[in-house]
């Protein structure tokens, strides 16, 4: 060959994959901002209406997920964008940063929350009157909208592999276990009048404790790919696998990985026969790179190396 050789160009079903894994996630984001919205109104006007903490801040907590929904929106959209000169690696690192920043606020309006329901249950809070008995309806009808939410979400998280999706998915969790609470607060005190305001308080820090312990959840899965924490075993074996499908492939050495956001950064060595020409072996790399990139569309970008093979080395 007199010239240098023309790379190997990808499927276009590859670049498919990834615009549909970006349509999905915005997609299932959209719906829940929707549902949230409707609840976030309900339960505001019930709070309002029935004077009661714990619907109070569920309504808060919903309030809070609907703009932290909006915002993941928007940068699931700025992490798709192509690398450039100031970005060579993309932008997907902005996914998960947006879904530790959820988790992180989270966490801090729920320390807010328990601290302020703990001062006012010391506090004499006799003016507040005895919960309606049928006040648990709206949390109730909430808990069932937002199951629902909450399964579409993560099955759409899991499938695209996206910890930010997954963290606004564990917040649709959180609003139906913070509904359920509200629910059982207000069930609670129309039947124990006397005891109404200490259940309010005690169901609203309840829910400030989940919203903590979720929020923390969340933040340590988005941290993990800041950080490059290693992903799960099955992608190092589809990595793997896909390398060893190649002709000329003997044996895979090293392989690493960078995951984050939509995007994922494979560092891998491959053994060929040593006595192979280096035309030969440059082929093979680009193979390599194309039929990982084919078995997991996510790949933004593969560096091969390419070493010896001989049998029994390892």
């Amino acid at each position: 060959m007199s010239h240098y050789p023309d790379p190997v160009k990808l499927p276009s079903y590859v670049s498919i994959a990834r615009r549909e894994r970006n349509r999905q996630l915005i997609l299932s984001a959209k719906r829940g901002v929707y549902i949230r919205l409707l609840i976030t109104w309900a339960e505001s006007m019930g709070a309002w209406a029935f004077a009661s903490s714990a619907l109070t801040l569920d309504a808060i907590s919903s309030f809070v997920d609907v703009f932290f929904s909006i915002s993941l929106i928007y940068f699931i959209k700025f992490a798709e964008r192509p690398p450039d000169k100031n970005h060579p690696f993309g932008h997907g690192r902005f996914e998960p940063l947006v879904g530790m920043q959820i988790g992180i606020v989270i966490v801090i309006i729920g320390l807010l929350a328990f601290f302020q329901q703990l001062f006012h249950l010391s506090a004499d809070n006799n003016e507040l009157r005895a919960a309606a008995a049928y006040a648990w309806i709206i949390p109730a009808l909430a808990v069932f909208l937002l199951e629902i939410c909450y399964r579409l979400v993560i099955n759409t998280a899991r499938k695209q592999n996206s910890p930010a999706l997954a963290a606004d998915a564990l917040h649709y969790r959180l609003d139906s276990i913070t509904s359920a609470i509200a629910a059982l607060a207000l069930i609670l005190g129309s039947y124990f009048p006397a005891l109404s305001a200490l259940i309010d308080h005690l169901g609203a820090q309840a829910i400030a404790c989940f919203m903590i312990g979720i929020g923390v959840y969340a933040a340590k899965n988005n941290l993990y790919q800041l950080i490059d924490k290693i992903p799960a075993k099955e992608y190092f074996d589809k990595v793997r696998s896909a390398a060893l499908s190649v002709e000329g492939v003997e044996e895979t050495e090293k392989i690493r990985i960078q995951q984050y956001g939509p995007d994922a950064h494979i560092n891998i060595d491959v053994e060929v026969d040593p006595h192979m020409s280096v035309m030969l072996a440059h082929q093979i790399t680009q193979n390599v790179r194309v039929e990982i990139q084919k078995a997991w569309p996510a790949v933004r970008d593969v560096i091969v190396h390419v070493e010896p093979y001989y049998p029994g080395d390892h």
